[in-house]
């Protein structure tokens, strides 16, 4: 399995790509500059050699990293820079599976959302996309700091939804290969309510009336539950 991370030299990027290739995926990193890109993957396999595993990870431009994923198309860039990065990979992105992590953090307040007129970010892709491509909202929730710190569990379950059942499957998939649990939390419209979700758990995490950071979202069964 190959995936693709656009955006894949950042915190949230970077982070994804350790747990994925900690868990035998063979990682692509896209990125703008695919010089830094090589070089993002570079590090990250020698991070991960220090630990013991041999990593599959390598560094190429957003567009030859598309096209280069077998079906998922992971997008972890800005929210400033979502819309034009989607304009410029539709043409590769015929046939794959994008999965959105982006939330709409408020210009200059991560304690906010700023919507957009679609109602969630996710919706925004599919829209802009169109329906032969199919969209995953995911992953929205997870601190990036949890992401890289490889002595720990990804200490949250992941909220997944979008339009296309199969699509969502294999997305819930691939984010239970990184040792968490995932859910169907249902159509595209849902990303409205888990987006939003983001700042709430910033705020929480940078309470000084909270003794905890980075924490993230748990379903929790009844405990008489088997």
């Amino acid at each position: 399995m190959k995936v693709s991370i656009i955006g894949g030299t950042g915190p949230q990027g970077k982070g994804l790509a350790l747990r994925l290739a900690q868990a035998g995926v063979s990682v692509i990193l896209g990125s703008r500059d695919a010089e830094k890109a090589q070089i993002a993957a570079q590090e990250l396999v020698a991070t991960l050699k220090e630990k013991g595993h041999d990593a599959d990870i390598t560094g190429l431009s957003m567009e030859e990293a598309t096209k280069a994923s077998d079906d998922l198309v992971i997008l972890s860039v800005p929210y400033s820079g979502h819309d034009a990065t989607l304009t410029a990979l539709a043409p590769f992105l015929e046939g794959k599976t994008l999965v959105d992590i982006v939330v709409p953090l408020a210009p200059g307040n991560p304690k906010a959302v700023a919507m957009p007129p679609a109602g969630s970010v996710t919706e925004s892709a599919q829209i802009l996309l169109g329906d032969s491509i199919n969209v995953v909202g995911a992953l929205h929730n997870v601190s990036a700091i949890t992401l890289n710190d490889l002595s720990r569990p990804i200490n949250c379950d992941i909220l997944v939804c979008g339009n296309d059942l199969e699509a969502k499957k294999r997305v819930m998939a691939l984010c239970e290969k990184m040792g968490t649990q995932a859910y169907n939390a249902g159509l595209a419209e849902s990303a409205r309510c888990i987006e939003a979700l983001t700042p709430i758990l910033i705020r929480l995490n940078i309470s000084k009336d909270v003794p905890f950071s980075h924490a993230g979202i748990r379903i929790c069964p009844p405990e008489h539950a088997h």
